[in-house]
């Protein structure tokens, strides 16, 4: 019960890593919208005039490779598995729809969210 619990806690909008993506952007000097619902899968961060829209996982739900990601829980493995690749599978269809639309897209992982220094050079590299 109790895991069930602290997973139902888990928010899909205004995490930590985020609103620390948001706070980089904003002090960078973009402006942006959040969650637009009329475009696929809801990006977090949303540059309506340059097309582009920035997605950001979290390693363990969306199956990132690093050591967040890459180690499953110990209960109910098989339950996580599939439910992780299906995670993965939209994702990919997700991104495939908002390119199709003209839209490109950004994936920005929670571990690299607190790496300062190569952060700020991603986001100026895909926002131009």
């Amino acid at each position: 019960m109790a895991s069930c619990r602290t997973m139902s806690r888990i928010r899909s909008k205004n995490t930590k890593p985020e609103l620390a993506v948001r706070s980089m952007a904003h002090r960078m000097g973009y402006r942006f919208r959040l969650h637009r619902r009329d475009l696929p899968g809801t990006p977090d961060l949303v540059f309506a005039s340059k097309r582009k829209v920035i997605f950001v996982h979290g390693c363990f739900w969306h199956g990132h490779g690093c050591k967040r990601g890459g180690s499953g829980p110990k209960s109910n493995g098989e339950f996580w598995s599939a439910k992780i690749t299906r995670n993965r599978e939209r994702d990919m269809r997700v991104r495939r729809e908002l390119e199709a639309e003209g839209w490109k897209s950004l994936v920005i992982w929670e571990c690299e969210v607190f790496a300062f220094y190569s952060l700020p050079a991603k986001l100026r590299r895909f926002l131009g």
